[in-house]
This record gives C-alpha cells, sequence and structure tokens, in this order.
C-alpha cells in the first residue's frame, strides 16, 4: 500500500503541477527520490525490452538494461554542472529540490516512451523494415524529451515567479543546460549501440564501427528512401528477323537477361 501511495506522489505532478511544486519546495523527501528512480528503471526497461524484442529475447534485455543506464548516466553526468551554475548565480533551491525537478522531467519522458510501446509493436508484428524502426524509435524519444525537458521548465518558472527562490537568469541558462543533456544522451546512446539489431545479424553487445549518431539517421533515411525507388526490371523486345521462344521473347534477349542477373 506505502509502495502504491509514493508511485501515486511521484504522478502528482502530472495532475496538480502548482500544488506539487509547493510541496516539493516545503519537504525533502528521499523516498520521493527513491520512487521516482524506480519508475524511471521499470519503464526504461520495459520500453527498452520491446524495442529489442526485434532480434532476440537476449537483444531485448540487454536492450532494457542499456536504455536505464542511459537515462540515469545522462543526469548523473549533467546534473552537478547544472546544480553548481545554478548556485553561483543566486539559487536558494536544495540540493534534493533540484533532483526532483530533474528526476521528474526524467520520470515523464520514460513514461511518455512507455506509452508508444503498443505502436512500436504493432509495426513490428507487421514487418517492419529495420530502418523505419530506427527512426521511429529516434522520434519517440525526441517527442518525449520535448515534454519532459518542458516540465523542468515550467516548475522553475514556478519556483521564481512564485516562490522567489530561483533567479530569472536561471531560467535562460537553464535552456542552455537542456541543449547540453540533449547531447549528452545522444553521445551515450551511441556509444551503447546497439539497441536495435537487424533480425539477420547476431548478437553484439557493442558495436565497434566508427561514425556518428546523425550520419546513422541520414543512412536510415537513404535506405528507407533508396527501397521506394527500386528499378523495375525492363523488358526485353525480340529484334526483327531472331527466332522467339514460346513467351514471345527471343533467345537473344533471354539471353541478356540471364546475363544480367548473373553479374
Amino acid at each position: 500500500m506505502k509502495t502504491f501511495t509514493g508511485i501515486r506522489e511521484v504522478f502528482k505532478i502530472f495532475q496538480n503541477k502548482e500544488s506539487y511544486f509547493i510541496d516539493i519546495t516545503r519537504q525533502q523527501s528521499n523516498m520521493l527520490i527513491f520512487n521516482q528512480i524506480i519508475l524511471i528503471c521499470g519503464f526504461a526497461f520495459l520500453y527498452g525490452m520491446v524495442m529489442g524484442s526485434y532480434h532476440s529475447f537476449l537483444q531485448s534485455v540487454v536492450t532494457g538494461l542499456k536504455v536505464i543506464l542511459l537515462f540515469l548516466s545522462t543526469v548523473i553526468i549533467c546534473f552537478p554542472s547544472f546544480f553548481i551554475i545554478q548556485q553561483v548565480l543566486g539559487s536558494k533551491m536544495s540540493f534534493r529540490q533540484m533532483i526532483v525537478i530533474v528526476l521528474s522531467g526524467v520520470v515523464l519522458t520514460a513514461t511518455i516512451a512507455l506509452s508508444f510501446a503498443p505502436i512500436v509493436i504493432v509495426f513490428q508484428v507487421t514487418g517492419g523494415n529495420y530502418h523505419f524502426l530506427q527512426l521511429l524509435h529516434v522520434a519517440i524519444f525526441v517527442f518525449a524529451g520535448i515534454f519532459g525537458m518542458q516540465l523542468m521548465v515550467e516548475a522553475l518558472k514556478y519556483a521564481c515567479e512564485n516562490k522567489s527562490i530561483y533567479p530569472q537568469t536561471g531560467v535562460t541558462v537553464f535552456r542552455i543546460w537542456i541543449i547540453i543533456l540533449a547531447f549528452v544522451g545522444i553521445q551515450l546512446a551511441w556509444n551503447l549501440r546497439p539497441f536495435l539489431c537487424e533480425k539477420q545479424e547476431e548478437f553484439t553487445l557493442f558495436r565497434k564501427y566508427e561514425g556518428n549518431f546523425y550520419t546513422a539517421i541520414v543512412y536510415s533515411v537513404e535506405q528507407i528512401v533508396s527501397e521506394k525507388k527500386q528499378e523495375k526490371p525492363e523488358t526485353v523486345k525480340a529484334p526483327a528477323g531472331s527466332s522467339a521462344d514460346t513467351t514471345g521473347r527471343s533467345s537473344s534477349g533471354a539471353d541478356k537477361i540471364l546475363n544480367q542477373i548473373g553479374k
């Protein structure tokens, strides 16, 4: 019962943001932070399993763990710079209060991403293309991330305007920090790949080929476009005076087709 109450407390921010922000400025609950981390790990793992299930069960479990690592590592790496800069700017928010706000955004990101899992499953079951699924997952993470970052900004704006414990300059700086957070997350995701493997590939824990995230996205788009623009085989007309087979095509034309197939 206590666990359910703690989880409901985490989701209270989605129902009434203002009262939630008032509560977190009054009390600094370690249990709230713990519940946030549990939800992030649970939702990230479930979405990762759906992502990796395109290849195999082993890939599904490994991808679930990688998505957890991606979410938590991004926050751990970027949070110290955020906290120190805000303190320099004159913020009166405590360490725990800032953690609650940042983790609230990550919880919302993981929740929205998981809500798209049924859509991902439909595309996988109906023969989804590998490169299309890659772009779909990227779009889901971007979409979910936008809402998560927006929630953090709204929390800081409320603390600035209504509680007078956060400097106005800090909100502007925080928007820059969000961009840094996004780039760090992208770089970590690239280093932790593969999250999604083609069905004919063998299982690999990490890939070693060079490149970057952006060239991979461009390559996936090119692959999808090229599949739609496949050239149709041209029909070969029988030249005048040549002997035609029973299908109406000349034997010389058939030889040309066979030679083209063999190349």
